[in-house]
């Protein structure tokens, strides 16, 4: 496997665009120019490609540079928001603000949600558990958490909720598949015919899609694999498993790049809301009320 580039040469060409130079960038990173130089001439030869125009006046991006500064800012933006999401994982025990989310809303957008509230509110600790919807109900319930975000559809016993987010499951399977090349939606008896890749019961995406079927008046049978993660479920569907309903979050980049296909549907929504839940005793104040208002801005 080729050698992927550094966080700090990423930020360090970042930084030559922002300062315009790299002496510039040299001195915002506490580096001495010749480092800076030499960590440049590294990422190039890894990367391939010419970054920066020297001269005698120094040293600026060249078109192609300011391509790759954009992306690897990107990717650096995406760093802070993996950090943030740990470090809540991390205070789970220590915290000012208990969250628990499904897997899917903690993986694809709970960490962006966090990342905004600690920049609002520095020195905030967010303490966060990563559970099946049915478990972040439970907890939103009793009380024990904060605020819960689920993929559960709407009238939970003993909790408020409040829509924060859409999604929809979406039919995958492996190029590979006997259905790879199919142009004719399945429909939901036939869907319901066929054993699928699945969560554990208590999962969100599961009971969207058993609960989406049965109001399409098909009775779906037992799963041909049952597995305790959406990301456990996308690789077995990727390795040519069988089909799976997964949320679109989760398979939007497999599906862009061909790894999976989309079999279209018909008769049968399998849209959902996605809540954040807590306990109905209590109103959300302080930094609950402030991430409850976040979560849906950040999404428009």
């Amino acid at each position: 496997m080729a050698r992927l580039p550094d966080i700090e040469s990423l930020r360090l060409l970042v930084l030559v665009g922002e300062h315009g130079s790299l002496t510039g960038a040299a001195t915002a990173s506490g580096i001495s120019q010749p480092s800076a130089s030499k960590r440049m001439n590294v990422l190039e030869r890894m990367l391939g490609v010419q970054l920066l125009d020297r001269s005698r006046r120094g040293s600026a991006l060249t078109p192609a540079g300011m391509l790759v500064s954009g992306w690897a800012g990107r990717v650096l933006d995406e760093v802070t928001v993996m950090l943030d999401g740990v470090e809540a994982l991390r205070r789970e025990r220590s915290d000012q603000l208990s969250l628990a989310a499904s897997l899917t809303v903690a993986e694809h957008l709970l960490p962006a949600w966090i990342g905004e509230l600690r920049r609002d509110t520095p020195g905030l600790h967010v303490g966060l558990q990563v559970l099946n919807s049915a478990r972040v109900h439970e907890l939103a319930r009793q009380g024990d958490i904060d605020l819960g975000f689920v993929e559960s559809p709407g009238g939970l016993p003993g909790v408020r909720t409040r829509v924060v987010a859409q999604d929809r499951l979406v039919l995958v399977v492996s190029r590979d598949h006997k259905w790879g090349r199919r142009r004719r939606a399945v429909d939901p008896v036939e869907l319901a015919a066929t054993p699928l890749i699945s969560r554990e019961r208590g999962s969100g995406t599961r009971d969207t899609a058993e609960r989406a079927l049965i109001d399409a008046g098909a009775e779906p049978v037992p799963p041909l694999l049952e597995l305790g993660s959406s990301t456990a479920v996308r690789s077995a569907v990727v390795a040519g498993a069988g089909p799976a309903l997964l949320s679109e979050l989760i398979v939007a980049q497999d599906l862009a790049t061909g790894l999976l296909v989309e079999i279209p549907t018909t008769g049968v929504d399998f849209g959902r809301t996605l809540r954040a839940v807590w306990s109905a005793s209590r109103q959300p104040a302080g930094p609950a009320a402030h991430l409850l208002a976040i979560a849906p801005r950040l999404l428009r």
